[in-house]
């Protein structure tokens, strides 16, 4: 066991590494830089998605997709962290009180 966590710490190691020694040497185009952070966004997005809208393998009712909603669109205006938490767990609670599971 502690064999097989050795190894495998020291390949995250090196696959983190490889970014910075590799980035001089290896040249993207433009287009592949744009798809490349693109797919990053995409990966973020369904990420949350489905931690919204799925809880142990069923739908989350409608507070809390509102909830993230909610913070997201305060994170996308740049609001204070604090304020987008605040506001997203509050949008959250407010609807599950309402009875908006």
């Amino acid at each position: 066991m502690l064999i097989a966590i050795l190894v495998l710490a020291a390949g995250t190691f090196l696959i983190r590494l490889s970014g910075p020694l590799l980035r001089e040497r290896i040249s993207l185009s433009a287009h592949a830089e744009a798809v490349l952070k693109a797919g990053a966004t995409v990966v973020l997005l369904a990420l949350v998605a489905t931690s919204a809208i799925v809880v142990d393998g069923a739908w989350a009712g409608w507070a809390l997709p509102a909830g993230v909603l909610v913070g997201g669109v305060l994170a996308w205006r740049r609001a204070p962290l604090a304020l987008v938490v605040v506001a997203a767990a509050a949008t959250t609670a407010l609807l599950r009180l309402a009875g908006i599971d």
